[in-house]
């Protein structure tokens, strides 16, 4: 029973980090309008004086410094996951040996023994629900960074084409190209910036690792 649950323990630290993955990978694929820039022919009428739209999703998808941000996320996520399975698998390698020898210890050491590996179990799925939250924050920090890099760029293309309103792209079914400031804005924020170096949030100590800007 012991060995049972050390195992069950340890592969839920590792399905954490898998979450947390699969969590970057949605990042890494920008979402589109439906029909709008899925299918080019799609007849819209005219462009409606004044209307805009722009997608943030789309901007930090297509942008070179958003790639190179879901792509360094990614590299984060995988050096997480090898420092965890690292561990776990030295910890089942520890329990099978264990259950090698169980049956030859005295009650106390096996109290002992099972109470050690229970508690390095439970401190590897604290890690790694550590870990998780800290991808998490790794990832909000990083596309905030992106998001303050192009505001200043959308309220000047929206100046410059004379917005009355503003509609996100990601809401709207199917939209005239010309009414979208999302293309002028990624070519701005292309020529603005194209990465910034940042590493994993540390949240159990505290640490905020600063974000500098860099073309």
């Amino acid at each position: 029973m012991h060995k049972f649950h050390l195992i069950v323990s340890t592969a839920a630290s590792a399905a954490l980090v898998l979450s947390a993955g699969a969590a970057l990978a949605q990042a890494a694929r920008p979402a589109t309008a439906p029909l709008a820039n899925a299918a080019a022919g799609v007849p819209t009428g005219p462009a409606i004086p004044n209307m805009c739209i722009f997608s943030q999703q789309a901007a930090v998808g297509t942008s070179a410094v958003g790639k190179y941000v879901v792509s360094r996320l990614q590299q984060i996520q995988a050096q997480a996951q090898a420092e965890l399975q690292s561990e776990e698998t030295q910890l089942q390698t520890d329990i099978k040996t264990y259950g090698t020898q169980r049956a030859s210890l005295s009650t106390d050491v096996q109290a002992q023994r099972d109470r050690a590996l229970t508690e390095r179990a439970q401190a590897l799925q604290q890690k790694a629900q550590l870990r998780s939250r800290e991808l998490e924050a790794t990832q909000q920090k990083a596309i905030s960074r992106v998001v303050s890099e192009y505001d200043p760029i959308v309220i000047a293309v929206m100046k410059s084409r004379n917005c009355g309103i503003v509609l996100d792209g990601q809401a709207a079914l199917a939209f005239n190209p010309s009414m979208d400031l999302t293309p002028d804005v990624v070519r701005q924020l292309d020529a603005k910036i194209t990465q910034f170096p940042f590493e994993r949030e540390h949240l159990d100590t505290g640490a905020v690792v600063p974000a500098a800007g860099a073309r």
